[in-house]
């Protein structure tokens, strides 16, 4: 049956708050991408069990809800209607959802900014570099040959000149004029310097100011001639300082000079405190770091411990600071191993062996829509749809598959397994990894445990489960009798008096004499032959009047208003005629219940002054 789109986007745009909790809406490929003001007014489970929404998660303070391919333009459309939100880029919604996070969010989504553009060169030199290896060792003769030569050097560009494109990157996420971020990331390893990865065999200064002015240990003045091959994070606080030089310069010089006198002072300011300040200390700072990191990853026990904490920083949006970890792996010297890529791996796939599980052993048919493909997205390394689709959100797989991750990276460092670049993770990491054998044992160790806990352990809430479909019939049992006619029980269930109605107003049968039915059907059938008067937009209730002149108002549930029309659908309109059991409305009475609201079903005759005569079954 094909979604329907309106009822899809209304479903959602009732659990978020309302418009003024909306800053900004776009999508992408396969989801709506909202930024959202206040999370804690956003009703998750509900959203996450609207019919169409595959999976709900929050990355880098946006709300994605996941829908799909082909259908998310449909809904997006449908919702910007309903809402009244303006239509955005995802750079709008980005930057919209990054105005509410704090500080350290934001600067661990800036640092994923600026690296993960740059991945795919990176990934491309990392597989060449594998390739060509590989055929080095396979075929002895190639290693001396010149297409050895051209592809080894081919291979090596990217990382002998990582702070070019680190610069490039930077100067675009900060604002800067990208090219001038070009001049800056070439000039830290301009040929006039000695190699970065040869600094152990010495190096010359410079002494821009006679012998310098010493502060402490330290030299301002000095300036060695040392490139910065391999570092990244000089690079990244050099350019975000150029942007701040060149925006306040373009504010202050006079328009008819700016043309060159704002590029000329920015690049050589930059380049002074670069040299000067930046580079030495955070080049400094950042070896100390990434000492620590490989220290940690290499040890079994510190490698154990951040498989088990991987995915826990996927759901704060931290991850993409592994990048940086990643690169500077990659760039401490020529022919350097990624050992943080197998950590990655393990968490990853074991989040897919739970998810499996979770797909194959659910009964519930919207969980196993759900699970199946969100398994096979974490197998590729995209983990964000398993994690907050189904894993987290029932929490023993997510807990399952952190321990899973926990082994598969203790095994990873134990026998020391690592990559030739970064960027790719699960499956796709076979491309990269410097020990295929090794590399699919982790794997094989990481699901395996997952998957195995997860099936053995986790245990389906029935209430999560599908139960059958109940054969509904239309009622014909008599309601209410007046001397002009008949009202028909409207819904299957139980009648019981007004008095027992949990709700004062009709309780007291205010409006006119009315009756309670406790339904066990979820169909609202027409009592009578009539029209339609009137239905309420939230679709919880319909006033109809019989051929005879019986005006009756039938009312789903108790405050379901609030619902804003969740769980509800209409089969008539206003001034339709209908039959006695024609269908009126639907209502979903497990959506009533989480909502919080009694499912009565309420008939009232409104024009109850009209009759001298009227009897109730209750």
């Amino acid at each position: 049956m094909a979604l329907n789109y309106r009822k899809c986007a209304e479903e959602i745009f009732a659990t978020l708050g309302g418009k003024e909790n909306v800053a900004s809406a776009a999508h992408c490929a396969t989801r709506l991408r909202l930024a959202i003001v206040d999370n804690s007014k956003v009703d998750l489970k509900t959203l996450e069990n609207v019919e169409g929404v595959q999976g709900v998660f929050s990355n880098a303070g946006q709300l994605q809800i996941i829908i799909g391919t082909g259908t998310v333009n449909k809904v997006f459309d449908e919702f910007i209607d309903v809402s009244g939100v303006a239509a955005g880029s995802k750079d709008d919604v980005k930057a919209a959802a990054a105005a509410n996070m704090p500080w350290w969010k934001r600067l661990v989504k800036t640092l994923g900014d600026v690296f993960v553009p740059i991945l795919p060169a990176i990934v491309a030199a990392g597989l060449m570099m594998g390739l060509v290896e590989a055929l080095g060792n396979a075929i002895p003769a190639f290693k001396g040959s010149d297409w050895f030569g051209f592809l080894d050097m081919a291979a090596n560009t990217a990382f002998a000149y990582l702070p070019v494109l680190v610069a490039i990157s930077s100067a675009k996420v900060f604002g800067a004029n990208e090219f001038l971020g070009a001049v800056m990331g070439l000039m830290m390893v301009h040929s006039a310097l000695t190699n970065g990865w040869n600094a152990a065999a010495g190096f010359e200064k410079w002494y821009l100011f006679g012998d310098g002015i010493k502060i402490g240990g330290y030299v301002l003045g000095q300036i060695n001639q040392l490139g910065y091959q391999g570092h990244v994070i000089p690079v990244v606080i050099s350019i975000w300082l150029m942007a701040k030089i060149e925006k306040k310069l373009h504010s202050v010089v006079p328009e008819v000079i700016d043309l060159f006198v704002t590029p000329l002072c920015t690049v050589l300011l930059t380049a002074l405190a670069t040299f000067m300040v930046i580079g030495p200390i955070f080049s400094g700072l950042e070896t100390i770091v990434l000492n620590a990191a490989t220290a940690l990853v290499a040890n079994p026990i510190g490698a154990c411990i951040m498989g088990a904490l991987y995915p826990v920083t996927v759901v704060m949006g931290l991850h993409h600071m592994y990048n940086t970890i990643e690169l500077g792996m990659l760039g401490a010297y020529e022919g350097a191993l990624n050992t943080w890529m197998p950590i990655a791996s393990a968490a990853n796939f074991a989040q897919f062996g739970a998810c499996l599980a979770v797909g194959l052993k659910t009964r519930n048919s919207k969980t196993k829509q759900v699970a199946i493909p969100s398994a096979l997205s974490a197998s590729l390394g995209i983990t964000e749809p398993a994690i907050f689709g189904v894993n987290l959100r029932l929490m023993k797989p997510f807990i399952f598959a952190a321990a899973g991750g926990a082994v598969g990276a203790l095994f990873g460092a134990i026998f020391k397994i690592g990559a030739v670049s970064n960027g790719v993770t699960g499956i796709p990491g076979y491309l990269i990894a410097k020990n295929p054998a090794g590399y699919t044992i982790v794997l094989l160790i990481s699901a395996g445990i997952a998957f195995a806990l997860t099936w053995i352990l986790w245990k389906e809430d029935p209430d999560e489960a599908d139960r059958p479909a109940a054969v509904e019939t239309v009622p014909n049992e008599t309601a209410i009798t007046t001397e002009k006619g008949t009202v028909i029980q409207p819904v299957a269930g139980t009648i019981i008096p007004a008095s027992q109605i949990a709700d004062p107003m009709f309780a007291a049968e205010t409006m006119g004499p009315s009756i309670g039915i406790v339904p066990t059907g979820e169909t609202v059938y027409a009592p009578f032959d009539g029209k339609v008067t009137m239905l309420f937009p939230t679709k919880h209730a319909v006033g109809i009047t019989s051929d005879t002149g019986i005006e009756v108002l039938i009312h789903v549930g108790i405050d379901t208003v609030a619902m804003n029309g969740t769980g509800f659908e209409a089969y008539v309109e206003p001034d339709q005629e209908i039959k006695a059991g024609d269908k009126l409305l639907h209502f979903d009475r497990n959506e009533i219940k989480n909502a919080g609201h009694p499912d009565t079903v309420i008939v009232v005759i409104t024009n109850g002054a009209d009759f001298t005569d009227i009897k109730k079954a209750a």
